[in-house]
């Protein structure tokens, strides 16, 4: 997995109905574009993220 800034992220419902969680990658915190990454959610709230195998991107372009 790599992320460059700006990449869109998408994130499944933890649970049966939940809607998906969305982000754009802020900075990328590792080497080579890999984690950790600074997301913005569609909330406003920033984090600090090591992905999981169900968060997808989307390269923004």
């Amino acid at each position: 997995m790599r992320a460059q800034q700006g990449d869109l992220v998408t994130v499944p419902g933890r649970h049966v109905g939940a809607a998906e969680r969305h982000g754009e990658v802020l900075e990328v915190r590792g080497p080579n574009g890999e984690p950790p990454l600074v997301v913005r959610w569609d909330d406003g709230h920033e984090a600090i993220v090591c992905p999981g195998p169900e968060m997808r991107f989307t390269p923004r372009g």
